[in-house]
C-alpha cells in the first residue's frame, strides 16, 4: 500500500509538506505542490479519509438527505451534486428518508447526530417537518434545494414565476378553461413548491379577471397521478381546454388520458408542465424548463463556501424557468374544442 511518506520520498519534501500539499488548505509554493500531486499520481496515492480528517479536522465527506430517489427531480439534482462533489474530490453520504416510515425517523434520531459529514444538502425538506429543528442540531453548515430552509441558504427555481408564465402562455392562446392539475399537500418534499405553483396559475387568472374560473384537480406528482385526475377533468361537462400541469409527469399524463379519451392534443386540450423532464420532448410537451443538475451543482458550491466561512450569511439561489414551446399548445379554436367532438363539429 503506497504511503504518504512514498510520495514525501519521490517528490524530495517533508511527510508535513506533502500532506499540506495534498489537502489544498495550507499555504505551499505553487511549484512544491505540483511536484507533490504529481508524485502521489505516478504513484496511484490516495490518501484515506481518517489520515486527511486527522490532518485537516474535516472528514471530507457531505451528506445528501431526500426523501425518495425515485423521482426524475430528486436524481436529477443528485447527479448534480455528486458530480460537484467529484470534483472537489469529497465524498457523498446519501440519506433516502421517505416521510412517515421507521427509517426516516431513525436517520433523524441517530444518524444525523453522529457528525460524521462536513456539511448536509437537504433536498426537499419542509421548514414545517418537525425534524427540521433535528437537522439544525447536527453543528454542520446546510443547504436546501426547493423546500425551505430557514437559517440557511438554498437553492431552487421561482415555482410561482414557472406557473405564471405557463398560465400566461395558454391564455395569450386564447383559453379561458384553464385547470390547475396535480400537487397535493402530503407529496413528500413539494408541498411548498405546490403551493406556490398554484398561486402562481391563480395569480396569472385573476389578473386576466378569471378568478371565478380558478379550479384545482389535486393528484400525486407522478404520471399516474395526472392520468387519473385529467380523466376525471377531461370527462366532465365542464372540460377544460388548458390544462398547467403542476410537473411534466402529472402533464405527460393528462396528454395519455386525452388521447385516450378520444382528444386531440392540443386540437381540443392544449397542456403545459413545469421541469423539461428527459420526456417531455417525446411528448412535445410545452413546459419551463428548470435545470435540477444545476440546481444541484449551486447547492455544493455554496455549502462549500459555507464550510471555508462559517461566517457566511445564509443566501437564497432563485433561478428562473425558461418557457420551452413545443407542439401540446395551440392558439383556441371554439369549434374544434367544443366538448364533446373530435372532428371540429359541434353535433347535434
Amino acid at each position: 500500500m503506497v504511503r504518504i511518506a512514498d510520495v514525501a520520498e519521490l517528490a524530495g519534501v517533508s511527510k508535513a509538506t506533502a500532506s499540506r500539499a495534498l489537502s489544498g488548505r495550507d499555504h505551499v509554493a505553487e511549484a512544491t505542490r505540483k511536484r507533490v500531486v504529481e508524485a502521489a499520481e505516478s504513484l496511484q496515492y490516495a490518501p484515506s479519509t481518517a489520515a486527511v480528517g486527522l490532518a485537516t479536522g474535516r472528514t471530507r465527506r457531505i451528506g445528501v438527505l431526500m426523501p425518495t430517489v425515485s423521482r426524475w427531480f430528486f436524481s436529477q439534482v443528485l447527479e448534480g451534486v455528486q458530480a460537484a462533489l467529484v470534483k472537489h474530490g469529497l465524498d457523498l453520504m446519501l440519506y433516502c428518508a421517505l416521510p412517515g416510515t421507521p427509517a426516516r425517523e431513525r436517520i433523524f434520531r441517530d444518524f444525523m447526530r453522529r457528525k460524521r459529514m462536513d456539511g448536509l444538502i437537504a433536498i426537499g425538506i419542509e421548514s414545517s417537518d418537525p425534524e427540521w429543528e433535528r437537522l439544525r442540531q447536527i453543528d454542520a453548515p446546510i443547504v436546501g434545494v426547493v423546500g425551505t430552509t430557514p437559517g440557511s441558504s438554498l437553492v431552487a427555481i421561482d415555482d410561482t414565476h414557472a406557473a405564471m408564465r405557463a398560465t400566461e402562455h395558454l391564455l395569450a392562446l386564447g383559453h379561458r378553461e384553464v385547470v390547475f392539475l396535480g400537487g397535493e399537500a402530503r407529496d413528500p418534499g413539494a408541498a411548498n413548491v405546490h403551493r406556490d405553483r398554484f398561486t402562481g396559475y391563480t395569480r396569472a387568472m385573476t389578473a386576466a379577471g378569471l378568478g371565478a374560473s380558478v379550479r384545482h384537480v389535486p393528484a400525486p406528482s407522478t404520471v399516474p397521478g395526472g392520468y387519473a385526475a385529467a380523466v376525471d377533468a377531461l370527462g366532465s361537462q365542464d372540460r377544460p381546454t388548458g390544462i398547467v400541469g403542476v410537473c411534466d409527469e402529472v402533464a405527460i399524463g393528462a396528454i395519455i388520458a386525452a388521447r385516450r379519451l378520444g382528444l386531440l392534443v392540443p386540437g381540443h386540450v392544449s397542456v403545459t408542465g413545469i421541469d423539461d423532464h428527459e420526456y417531455a420532448e417525446m411528448f412535445s410537451l410545452t413546459t419551463l424548463s428548470q435545470k435540477p443538475r444545476a440546481q444541484g451543482r449551486a447547492a455544493v458550491d455554496l455549502l462549500l463556501a459555507r464550510i471555508e466561512d462559517p461566517s457566511l450569511a445564509p443566501s437564497t439561489t432563485s433561478l428562473k424557468a425558461r418557457l420551452i414551446v413545443r407542439s401540446s399548445t395551440l392558439a383556441l379554436d371554439a369549434s374544434v374544442a367544443a366538448p364533446g367532438t373530435r372532428d371540429g363539429s359541434h353535433g347535434p
